[in-house]
């Protein structure tokens, strides 16, 4: 399956790209994508606060991807 990958931040600078579409197994979690990610850009394993949205929702790592699911890489943010 295809999954839609929508990058901010330092996401965005690891991959290249705002947008990025990605290859899956179908019932991969967002853990196995995580896993994913680190093999093909190893810099996100820096990334410890990583956070991810599944189709306008936060989720965990347990949470299952669906085919032509959008998700959002959300970095750390600092403000002041």
């Amino acid at each position: 399956m295809q999954v839609k990958l929508l990058c901010f931040g330092i996401t965005k600078d690891i991959i290249g790209h705002f947008e990025y579409k990605i290859e899956l197994p179908d019932n991969k979690t967002v853990g196995q994508l995580r896993e994913k990610l680190i093999s093909q850009f190893p810099d996100f394993q820096k990334i410890k606060s990583l956070k991810f949205a599944l189709d306008g929702e936060y989720v965990d790592d347990n949470a299952t991807i669906n085919p032509h699911s959008e998700i959002v890489l959300i970095p750390p943010v600092s403000g002041g």
